[in-house]
């Protein structure tokens, strides 16, 4: 390479050359960048993917004070059962006053009759029988009435006692109540001794209803009795 003021030598040479090239690509890089400077350019932005997240904590605090709430607040419920008294094995067996024995004949169709005194042994008894049977129902007109005009002594006692109690008279806890009621009932020797009979047209439901009027009533006494066959014929001749 040759020089106005003589020639060059090869380093020199070799040093103006590698100037020459690195300004011949700057002059390119700013001729390009001025021609992009007035484009506008558009690129089409892709939408952030956001990872879902449910934060919990919240909800294991209010389910921890919402089970310590029904906790502490509910009560528990008691299993609905249905107290009766069976009697001993033990001892001989007493006669059952007739005046005092109530004789309750469940049949079909929720019919229900009662009659008053000892059953009927043969059919001499069945005969003598007829106008001794009545027919009854379920309601408070009916069973409720018929045991509570033989056994209103009782019945009285045992609703004044709890009339106090729930007055507030009387402040007593519901076991002591139970024993008072027990006491009552065992001393009981006025009320009736009530036969509760089921043939096989009866409904269990006819039963339970039975049940549940003695207790209502305060009975201390009743008891689940087969119908013999003469109480039988007697039924089929009661009036419908």
């Amino acid at each position: 390479m040759k020089y106005r003021g003589g020639c060059l030598s090869n380093e020199q040479s070799h040093f103006i050359g590698v100037i020459e090239n690195n300004l011949k690509i700057f002059i390119m890089a700013e001729i390009t960048e001025n021609e992009n400077a007035g484009k506008k350019v558009f690129r089409k932005q892709r939408a952030k993917r956001h990872t879902t997240r449910i934060d919990m904590t919240p909800m294991v605090d209010l389910m921890s004070l919402l089970i310590t709430f029904f906790m502490l607040t509910t009560a528990f419920s008691k299993p609905k059962i249905m107290e009766i008294v069976l009697p001993n094995d033990d001892g001989p067996t007493g006669e059952v006053a007739a005046p005092r024995t109530l004789n309750l004949l469940l049949s079909g169709d929720d019919k229900v009759y009662y009659y008053v005194g000892k059953p009927p042994m043969n059919d001499k008894d069945v005969a003598e029988s007829v106008g001794r049977i009545q027919k009854i129902n379920y309601g408070k007109d009916g069973i409720r009435r018929t045991v509570l005009k033989m056994n209103m002594s009782l019945f009285e006692k045992v609703d004044s006692i709890s009339q106090k109690i729930i007055s507030g008279e009387n402040r007593i806890s519901q076991d002591s109540l139970l024993a008072l009621m027990k006491i009552y009932k065992r001393k009981d020797k006025r009320g009736p001794i009530v036969m509760i009979k089921a043939d096989k047209k009866a409904k269990y439901r006819n039963i339970v209803d039975a049940i549940d009027e003695m207790a209502i009533c305060s009975v201390a006494r009743y008891a689940m009795v087969d119908m013999n066959e003469y109480e039988q014929k007697m039924l089929a001749n009661a009036p419908q």
